[in-house]
């Protein structure tokens, strides 16, 4: 019998060794068109059931530990009533499993609904084994992170608010130039504006067109005021204002005048005349006998001028 098994598995080998072909042998099979396609199929054995009753039955005892309920801690519930569709009179949502598994709200909604009643059940059973359901206030949980990790982030979302904050400050600046601007233009114009109607209403007064004197006062008056102003004489404000607008208007007049003179005759200006030639106010006794004033001869007992002449300055400069 062992001789014989022996054999067979001999057999066995051989088989197996003639089937198995070497590279170079399937090489020359293909180049001389020995291999075609279909002739090699790898064909799948059929798998193989096995019901396995007394493992899977070993398994199910394993996992139905008696366990109390604090260790397994499950809860097996229908989901809670729906009270808000109660109370508006809508149909009631089913309590059972026979939700529409396409529709998203409905199928969230459930399992809300029995989230909810869990929790209703499970909170009293906690509580009965004296479990606490609330964190304490002095309670301080470890962090996920590190404190460096959260100090690189608290860094960077600081670092982005000042980027904001700076961007807004700039935005902000750039409107407050526009307005200013603006503001500015208005100001400009407005005074050109009041210039341009206090001079009309100069040169009427000035035509005798009128006699009235309001543009001096501007817009403090109005209604009764402006009406009684007219007939009082301006105030002494308004005179300084119109003295000082003369005076800005014929500033270029009076220095054309004072420069170029009035017209007319320009000759014979500095003629005397028999009331020049009387006149001897401006004369001066000690002037006029080079007893005063800064240079020449002085009087008695006055000390002369020591600064040589020119030709001895000369002199002296050639000896030196």
């Amino acid at each position: 019998m062992e001789s014989a098994e022996e054999e067979a598995q001999l057999g066995l080998e051989s088989e197996e060794d003639k089937s198995e072909l070497s590279d170079e042998e399937i090489q020359e099979a293909f180049a001389k068109g020995l291999l075609k396609p279909g002739m090699n199929v790898l064909m799948n054995k059929p798998k193989k059931l096995v019901n396995n009753t007394e493992g899977m039955k070993q398994c199910l005892a394993d996992l139905r530990k008696d366990l109390p309920w604090v260790e397994r801690l499950d809860m097996t519930n229908l989901p809670a009533e729906d009270i808000i569709s109660k109370a508006e009179g809508k149909a009631p949502t089913p309590t059972t499993g026979d939700v529409n598994a396409d529709d998203d709200f409905q199928r969230e909604m459930y399992f809300y609904r029995q989230a909810q009643a869990t929790v209703l059940a499970a909170l009293p059973l906690l509580n009965k084994h004296s479990i606490a359901t609330k964190r304490p206030e002095d309670y301080f949980a470890e962090m996920a992170k590190s404190d460096q990790h959260m100090q690189k982030i608290r860094k960077k979302l600081i670092s982005k608010q000042l980027i904001l904050e700076k961007s807004e400050k700039a935005k902000k600046l750039r409107e407050q130039r526009k307005f200013g601007k603006k503001v500015q233009v208005e100001v400009i114009q407005k005074r050109q504006k009041e210039k341009k109607a206090m001079m009309n209403a100069v040169k009427k007064y000035q035509k005798g067109m009128t006699d009235k004197l309001d543009f001096l006062e501007g817009d403090q008056k109005s209604g009764k005021d402006s009406s009684q102003g007219s007939k009082k004489a301006p105030n002494k404000k308004g005179f300084h204002k119109l003295k000082y607008f003369f005076y800005s208007l014929n500033a270029k007049r009076k220095f054309k005048d004072q420069k170029f003179g009035f017209g007319g005759k320009k000759s014979g200006k500095k003629w005397n005349t028999k009331e020049s030639y009387n006149d001897v106010s401006s004369f001066r006794a000690k002037m006029a006998h080079a007893k005063g004033g800064k240079g020449g001869k002085k009087g008695k007992g006055g000390k002369q001028n020591k600064r040589p002449g020119k030709s001895v300055r000369k002199k002296m400069k050639a000896r030196s």
